[in-house]
């Protein structure tokens, strides 16, 4: 089961559209943004099938990894005390714009292909109403499942590190 460059591109299009529209239902309802993100995260991770190794960007030990669905979703939209460090990166302050741009050139656009699995690396920008914009370093790996659907398998982020000019 091969993968495409456009299906992984359309992925990752898919993942950054999530989590605009979380945060825009967050603005309406937490429990909307909530239910839409627990289909998300169904939809486009591989939790309900297998493994996932997710290190989301703003967490802190004891809860880095979030190997589970619930983990996940608190990371997303907050408000579970199992992790009560969890503001809700995604409704905290909804993102009205987020980006992507893996690195590498060329036809293949920063992605590797092992047969049913791709990886990228690069950089995700979101940028709120307010003007408040972070860059982070994201790697994803996906799979592609039995039903022809890629999910994420690694998710892992980290804030972007800069020099800074003295």
């Amino acid at each position: 089961m091969s993968i495409t460059v456009k299906e992984v591109n359309a992925a990752q299009k898919a993942w950054c559209k999530a989590v605009i529209k979380i945060g825009k239902l967050s603005k309406k309802s937490w429990e909307q943004a909530r239910d839409y993100a627990l289909v998300v995260l169904k939809e486009a991770y591989n939790y309900e099938f297998g493994p996932v190794f997710f290190r989301p960007t703003l967490t802190t030990n004891p809860a880095t990894f979030r190997n589970d669905i619930r983990g996940a979703l608190s990371y997303f939209v907050g408000r579970d005390p199992l992790y009560p460090y969890d503001k809700g990166f995604a409704v905290k302050n909804p993102w009205t714009k987020v980006t992507y741009k893996n690195v590498g050139v060329g036809k293949e656009d920063g992605i590797q292909f092992y047969n049913d699995i791709a990886i990228t690396m690069g950089k995700v920008t979101f940028l709120a109403d307010d003007g408040e914009e972070i860059t982070v370093d994201k790697t994803f790996i996906f799979q592609k499942g039995s039903d022809n659907k890629l999910r994420l398998v690694v998710h892992k982020s980290a804030l972007e590190n800069k020099v800074s000019k003295k």
